[in-house]
Formats: structure tokens, C-alpha cells, sequence
């Protein structure tokens, strides 16, 4: 029999010791080195495929896989196109955000298109068969497992051999050969080895359902997100009806993508137009509103972005930034002071962005510029003006990706005033309707939309 070595492993990042310590090295945490018993295999006995020969870069074959539609347009733009054989899409979320609820819905159509195991660790068969009749799933071809041990899962899946497989979840599976506790960092990765080297192996498409820390990362050892293909993580407002699937990891097509879903009472339901859906219940005349155009992935998206600026009655003056970065709103603040020479030391600002949708690139710096400035100064800015640009510590507006794109979402919405970096307008194809109006520096572009 192989030996068994005792090691110590960090529960939050993955470091490992030979011997207990108080505090992690790597990640920084008091008392998260926890016991673990693993076995010392002597050799490395587990292999993709058989041992083969080198090959010539340019006598391998490059034509795509075939992509596998999920039924769901969302959930395909999201992968990428589809779903791809082999594939190891790793799937994130916080509790209750509806992540088995997506997966449910998915594989039920992906059943019809060949046969289907759903692995539930977490609940009983009788559980997710309720939850199937509130979503309406019925797919002949989808089997469900209540099972948690590696082992036993493994041997239904060579004994049903589906076209899908489906983990819910990660952590709570475990192999009998370790002795350390379901979620502990080695069986999470082992767990997670052994599903990868079957999906790689045999062609099975696996999507594999992960629990988050309360940072909002991917629990268990960060290698977890390198082993597997995709990594989406299933974002959302607990206050809004409103979830964002967003792709931060994609072997086969680009990072950064997002699909739009509503939560309802039948299940999830796919928004075609968020653009119309984000700014459906935008105020008009109203001072601290603006709309920008973002790009998410190759998706733009126009959203409204709204300030408060008011006299603090407190020492210290409140920065809140909701859906954006707050140390780039302080940096966008500072520049409205020093470049832009309005008056904001002893006003508390608050910003937030609207139906809960978070932005994260520099495109919305000008936007954010003038809701600030609209709602410091009490003047509304026009309502079928769009704005988007980053803005430099000088002032400066620089051009931005895709501005193209943005302008043609925003004239498809009834805009017809764009106000964009100067850069940017150089062989713009547009329609006739939109005003472009092209600004190098911030205080040339309030003047702009202020007038």
C-alpha cells in the first residue's frame, strides 16, 4: 500500500506545510493550516490519453470543435458559442443567487440533444425534482444521482455514459483516498483532478458548480480556476430581480463576455435587451443622471449612472460608489477639483449605477465626470445624450475601445447626442441622426453637455 504523509494545508489559498503554523505565509490568515492525511503516491499513474510523440506546430490539425448549443443564447454568448466536448466549465456564485437553478435549466435542453447526468451533493433527487416541475423541466434523457462519493460517481458515468454531466457541487464531493474532510483543499483539488482528466479523456462536456469565499472567490485552492477551461461566475443584486453571468476565464472563446438573465417565479428568464431593461425606468429632468455606453466583452450596453453631491454636515466628507470602483471615483473627484475647478471638498458624494450592474472599465470616467458635475450644479443634462471616454489625472479624455459599437447601441435606443473622446472620430460609421461631439479635456466636455 502507498504511504500516507501528514501535511497542513492553508484553507483559504492552498499553501501547504510540513508543519502547523499560526499564521499563513502566503495568503496572510491566522489559523486557517488545518491537518490533512494524503497519500504519497510513488508514481504518477493517471494520464489523458496514451503517452504520444511531438508533432509539427503546423501539421496539427486547427479546426474547431463543434459547439454544442445550450438552448439558452445567453449562457452560449457567454461560452463562447456553445458548449464544447471536453470542456470543464467551472461555475461561481454567492448562496441563493441561482446557480443550480441556470444549470437545471440548461442541461434540460441539452438533454434533448443526448443523454444527461445531473450529480446532486447538496440535495436529494426529490428536491430537484420539485424544482424541475416549478421550471418546467421534463427532458426524457436527464438523469439525476444523489450521491457524494468520487468513486460511486464515477462508476455511474461508465455505466450510463451521458453526453452531459453536471457537479453540484465541487465541495461537498469527496474521495476515499484521502482522509480529509469534504471542501478541504486537497479533496477539492483531487475531486477536481480526477473530473477533469474523465472530461478530457472521454469528450464529456462537465459543468461543475463551485461555492465562494466571502471575498466573493471561488473556494478551495486557487489551481481550481486554472484546471478547469471556463470560469463564470453568477452575479447579482439581492435586491434587484437581475442576474449578470460573467466569463472571467475562457479557453475557447473571449474573457469578459456576459449574459443578462431575470430571476422569476418559473426560473430564470433570458433579457435579450438589457440596454432597454437597464434604462427603463430612468427619470427624465432630472439633475445627477447620465447614460453610458459600456462594453462588456463584445456586448455594449448603455446604462444610467446617477450622482448625489450635497453639503456634509460631518468633519469628513462621505465617498460611496455603488457598482464602481471608489478609489476611481476619488480619483475622478480630485480631477473635477483640481483640473475642472468646482468645489467638492466639504460635499458628500454618493454614486451608484443603476439596476445593480457593476462597471468596471475606464470608458465610464467621463460619464461619471458629468453626473457629478450635473448634480453639483443642479443642471440636467440632456436626455437623449450618451457619454462615454476615460479621463486622464491631467484632465485629458482619452479614446477608448469599440467606439463605434457603443454609438450604434446607443442610435438603435432613440439617442441622438453622443458626446465621446476626440480620438475616437476618425472613420466612425454611424447613422446620420447621431451628433457626435468629439472633447479633449474635461472641462471642454461639460461645456459641451451642459450647453
Amino acid at each position: 500500500m502507498a504511504k500516507q504523509k501528514t501535511i497542513f494545508s492553508c484553507q483559504q489559498c492552498g499553501f501547504q506545510s510540513p508543519k502547523w503554523l499560526g499564521r499563513c505565509p502566503d495568503c496572510q490568515q491566522w489559523n486557517t493550516l488545518v491537518e490533512e492525511q494524503q497519500l504519497a503516491e510513488t508514481k504518477h499513474s493517471r494520464q489523458l490519453t496514451a503517452p504520444g510523440k511531438p508533432q509539427k506546430l503546423t501539421e496539427i490539425d486547427s479546426r474547431e470543435e463543434d459547439r454544442l448549443s445550450c438552448g439558452m443564447s445567453e449562457l452560449d454568448r457567454t461560452l463562447g458559442g456553445g458548449v464544447v466536448p471536453g470542456s470543464l466549465i467551472l461555475v461561481g456564485g454567492d448562496p441563493g443567487i441561482g446557480k443550480s437553478t441556470l444549470l437545471l435549466q440548461a442541461v434540460d435542453r441539452l438533454a434533448s440533444a443526448g443523454t444527461a447526468l445531473y450529480v446532486t451533493a447538496e440535495e436529494s433527487t426529490r428536491q430537484v425534482k420539485l424544482r424541475g416541475e416549478r421550471l418546467g423541466v421534463n427532458a426524457e434523457q436527464l438523469f439525476l444521482l444523489a450521491e457524494t462519493s468520487l468513486e460511486q460517481i464515477k462508476l455511474r458515468i461508465k455505466e450510463l455514459k451521458p453526453d452531459f454531466l453536471v457537479i453540484d457541487s465541487i465541495q461537498t464531493i469527496f474521495t476515499s483516498n484521502l482522509e480529509s474532510a469534504p471542501g478541504s483543499v486537497s479533496q477539492v483539488r483531487e475531486c477536481a483532478g480526477q473530473l477533469m482528466i474523465q472530461a478530457k479523456g472521454e469528450g464529456l462536456p462537465t459543468f461543475i458548480v463551485g461555492h465562494v469565499t466571502k471575498d466573493g472567490s471561488i473556494a478551495g485552492p486557487r489551481v481550481l480556476e486554472h484546471m478547469v477551461d471556463t470560469v463564470l461566475y453568477f452575479e447579482g443584486d439581492p435586491g434587484h430581480p437581475y442576474r449578470i453571468l460573467r466569463a472571467v476565464k475562457n479557453r475557447f472563446g473571449s474573457t469578459n463576455e456576459i449574459g443578462v438573465f431575470e430571476m422569476q417565479e418559473q426560473g430564470l428568464r433570458e433579457v435579450r435587451n438589457p440596454s432597454e431593461l437597464f434604462l427603463a425606468e430612468r427619470p427624465e429632468q432630472s439633475a445627477g443622471s447620465a447614460v453610458v455606453s459600456s462594453l462588456e466583452g463584445s456586448r455594449p450596453i448603455l446604462v444610467e449612472l446617477q450622482a448625489l453631491v450635497s453639503s456634509s454636515s460631518f468633519g469628513t466628507p462621505q465617498r460611496t460608489a455603488i457598482g464602481l470602483d471608489h478609489k476611481r471615483v476619488g480619483l475622478l473627484v480630485a480631477i473635477l477639483e483640481k483640473k475642472v475647478e468646482l468645489s467638492l471638498a466639504g460635499q458628500d458624494i454618493f454614486l451608484n449605477v443603476a439596476g445593480g450592474v457593476r462597471l468596471d472599465e475606464p470608458a465610464v470616467d467621463l460619464a461619471a465626470i458629468a453626473a457629478l458635475a450635473s448634480s453639483h450644479l443642479n443642471r440636467v443634462i440632456n436626455a437623449q445624450t450618451v457619454i462615454f471616454g476615460e479621463v486622464g489625472l491631467t484632465g485629458e479624455v482619452r479614446a477608448v475601445s469599440q467606439p463605434e459599437l457603443r454609438v450604434k447601441e446607443a442610435a438603435r435606443l432613440g439617442f441622438n447626442r453622443c458626446v465621446l473622446p476626440q480620438g475616437n472620430l476618425k472613420n466612425l460609421d454611424v447613422p446620420d441622426a447621431m451628433q457626435l461631439i468629439g472633447v479633449r479635456h474635461a472641462s471642454e466636455a461639460l461645456e459641451a453637455i451642459f450647453t
